[in-house]
């Protein structure tokens, strides 16, 4: 009896400690319109996390390209595109990656914070963080 409440407790733990982390899935919001439009995933990979685009609710986007874009990602389907690199962690958020708005192809230097278990904070900006624009995601469930 003690041997299974040990290992109740210890699930219980492992699931809470979990759900503290950035990595996952997450829903973002569309800005106009304030509806989930897509589905990130934040994973990590060398010690960095980066994300990317796994699903995209509106059935006319399913095959969009970021025509925007520059570089490797020019003309990439968004849906799979990775939207964030490199963010390594300092403290409690991740920084020194960037962040690509596949809207208009700009990338932007960023970084992430966890303000709950369930909402994770995106700081997009030029230069410095004072001159940005903030976005929030919440736990895909």
């Amino acid at each position: 009896m003690i041997k299974q409440i040990s290992t109740l407790l210890l699930l219980c733990l492992a699931i809470n400690l979990n759900a503290q982390t950035i990595f996952g899935k997450w829903n973002s919001k569309d800005d106009k319109t304030g509806k989930v439009d897509s589905v990130i995933e934040v994973y990590e990979k060398d010690g960095k996390a980066f994300a990317k685009i796994v699903k995209i609710y509106d059935p006319e986007r399913q095959e969009a390209v970021c025509n925007l874009c520059e570089g490797e990602n020019k003309n990439k389907k968004i849906l799979g595109l990775n939207i964030l690199t490199g963010l390594k962690k300092d403290g409690k958020e991740w920084s020194g990656g960037e962040i690509l708005d596949p809207r208009n192809g700009k990338v932007y230097k960023c970084y992430i914070k966890l303000t709950n278990k369930n909402k994770l904070k995106i700081r997009g900006y030029i230069g410095v963080a004072l001159f940005g624009k903030t976005a929030y995601w919440y736990r895909d469930e």
